[in-house]
C-alpha cells in the first residue's frame, strides 16, 4: 500500500511553485526593480518641490500638483510598456527590431515637419496634452537593431566590416536628430553604440575612428551654422562663465544659480520644500526638467546627493552582472548598451548641473520630468530584465 505524498514529485519552487526555475516570471531581478522605483519616488518629490512655487499660480491642480500629477500618469504608463517589453522573449524584440527601426526613422524625419518647435528646435511631437519625442524613443529601437546585428558574429574581435555597418545604422537616426537639431541626444547614441561595439570586441583604433566623427560632426554643425542660436548660446555660455553678455545672461544665470544651489545645500540639506533658490519663481528656470540634481543638493544636502549617485551605481552593477549572466551575445550586447545609455546620461546632468559640462537639456534619468523619457528608461529596464527572466537556456 502506498501513501500518496510520497508519490508527489517535489516542487520546484516555493510553497506551491511548481513551476520550473526557468520559469520567466521567477526571475525577475528584484533588486534592480526596487532601486528604479525608489529613483522614481526620489523624482516626483524633487519635481514637486522644483515647481509648486514656480506654477503654483497657472497650474490647474490645487498648490502646484500640475507637473507631479502628470509624472505619476507617465510612471503608469511606463510601467506598462516596461511590463510588454518584458513580457515578450528578447528573441522576439530582435526580430521586430527592423520594423520598429523603420518606424523610428521616419517618425525622426515627420518630426522636422510637422514638429513643435521649442528653443528654436523641433523636439516632439504635439499631441494634446503630451509631447512625444522620437529622439528619445530612438534609443531603445537603434540599440535593438544594433545588438542584434552585432549578435551575428561570432568571433572574439568585431570585423572591420561589421563595424562600419554598426555606424551606417546609428549614423541614420543620428543625422536626422543633429538636424532637429539636439546634439545631447545624438551624443546618446554614439555612446550606446561604443558601448555595444567595445564589448562586441572593436578594436581601438575603430573606437578611435567614432570618436574623431562624432566630435567633427559637432565642429562641422557649429561652423556651418547647423545648429541655431539658441543651441549655440548653451555651449558658449559654458566657455564664458563669467560672461556679461545679455545674450548669454540667462544661461550663464541659472548655470550658477544651479551650481551655488548644490554648493550652498552642505552635508545634510536645507530640508524638504525649504531651498531659497529651489523654492524661487526665477533662479533656475525648468529645474523640475534639466536641473533636477540641484535640488536635490541643496534640499538634501551632500548625504542627499550621495544616495542618489549610490542608487544608481546599483542600478549599473546590476545591468553589468545580468549582462554576465546572459544566455547568448545578444543579451550581452543589450545590456551593454542600457549600461552606456545610463552611465552617459547620468553623467551628462550631473555634470551641467555642477558646471563641468555645457547645457544640454538631457534628462537626469527617472527623475527629471517628462513622459517620453520615462517612457523610454523603463523600457530599458524591461530589456534588461528580460535578459535576466530568460538567461536559462
Amino acid at each position: 500500500m502506498s501513501v500518496p505524498f510520497l508519490r508527489r514529485r517535489p516542487d520546484s519552487g516555493l510553497g506551491n511553485i511548481r513551476s520550473s526555475p526557468s520559469d520567466p516570471a521567477r526571475n525577475i531581478d528584484w533588486v534592480l526593480m526596487l532601486t528604479v522605483s525608489a529613483l522614481s519616488l526620489i523624482g516626483l518629490a524633487t519635481i514637486y518641490t522644483s515647481s509648486r512655487s514656480k506654477y503654483a499660480l497657472k497650474a490647474t491642480a490645487p498648490y502646484g500638483f500640475f507637473f507631479v500629477t502628470r509624472q505619476e500618469l507617465f510612471l503608469i504608463g511606463a510601467v506598462i510598456v516596461m511590463v510588454v517589453v518584458m513580457s515578450f522573449d528578447y528573441d522576439w524584440w530582435r526580430d521586430q527590431s527592423r520594423f520598429l527601426y523603420g518606424v523610428t526613422l521616419m517618425m525622426l524625419a515627420l518630426v522636422m515637419l510637422v514638429g513643435k518647435i521649442s528653443g528654436g528646435a523641433r523636439l516632439s511631437f504635439d499631441i494634446g496634452p503630451i509631447n512625444l519625442q522620437p529622439a528619445e524613443f530612438a534609443k531603445f529601437t537603434v540599440l535593438l537593431v544594433v545588438a542584434a546585428y552585432l549578435a551575428e558574429d561570432r568571433s572574439d574581435v568585431l570585423p572591420y566590416h561589421r563595424f562600419i555597418i554598426g555606424l551606417l545604422i546609428v549614423g541614420a537616426p543620428a543625422g536626422l536628430i543633429i538636424l532637429q537639431p539636439d546634439l545631447g541626444g545624438v551624443s546618446v547614441l554614439v555612446v550606446m553604440v561604443m558601448g555595444v561595439m567595445l564589448v562586441a570586441g572593436a578594436k581601438l583604433r575603430h573606437m578611435a575612428i567614432i570618436t574623431f566623427a562624432a566630435v567633427s560632426t559637432v565642429v562641422a554643425a557649429l561652423v556651418t551654422n547647423l545648429v541655431n542660436e539658441y543651441q549655440l548660446r548653451r555651449f558658449t555660455a559654458f566657455f564664458q562663465q563669467d560672461s556679461n553678455d545679455p545674450k548669454l545672461r540667462d544661461w550663464v544665470y541659472q548655470g550658477r544659480n544651479a551650481v551655488r544651489a548644490v554648493a550652498t545645500g552642505g552635508i545634510t540639506g536645507k530640508g524638504w520644500l525649504k531651498g531659497p533658490i529651489t523654492e524661487a519663481r526665477s533662479d533656475i528656470p525648468v529645474q523640475w526638467q534639466d536641473f533636477p540634481f540641484s535640488a536635490i543638493g541643496e534640499e538634501f544636502g551632500l548625504i542627499g546627493a550621495a544616495v542618489v549617485l549610490a542608487l544608481y551605481a546599483v542600478v549599473l552593477v546590476r545591468i553589468w552582472r545580468i549582462a554576465q549572466l546572459s544566455r547568448d551575445l545578444l543579451g550581452t550586447y543589450l545590456c551593454a548598451g542600457v549600461f552606456a545609455i545610463l552611465l552617459w546620461q547620468v553623467f551628462q546632468n550631473i555634470a551641467m548641473t555642477i558646471g563641468i559640462m555645457p547645457i544640454t537639456g538631457r534628462p537626469l534619468p527617472w527623475i527629471s520630468y517628462g513622459g517620453s523619457g520615462v517612457v523610454t528608461f523603463f523600457a530599458l529596464v524591461g530589456l534588461v530584465q528580460n535578459v535576466h527572466m530568460r538567461r536559462y537556456r
